[in-house]
């Protein structure tokens, strides 16, 4: 059970460097992610990480 069980995290340009690794550090903590970035290659593989960590992902891949 991690301090962040129950709450909604909201990160742009998550598909790779700090965006992703802050992603990851609140999955691990208990908190779903909702996600947004143009790049799509990263942004799924992001969603993957998320998941394995054990959070739930919801990704935007946003206009481009």
């Amino acid at each position: 059970m991690g301090y962040l069980d129950g709450r909604v995290a909201m990160i742009t340009g998550w598909g790779r460097g700090i965006g992703r690794a802050t992603a990851l550090v609140m999955a691990q903590r208990g908190a779903d992610i909702f996600m947004h970035d143009i790049n799509e290659q990263g942004a799924n593989e992001s969603a993957e990480r998320v998941c394995e960590a054990g959070g739930n992902a919801c990704v935007d891949r946003g206009c481009g």
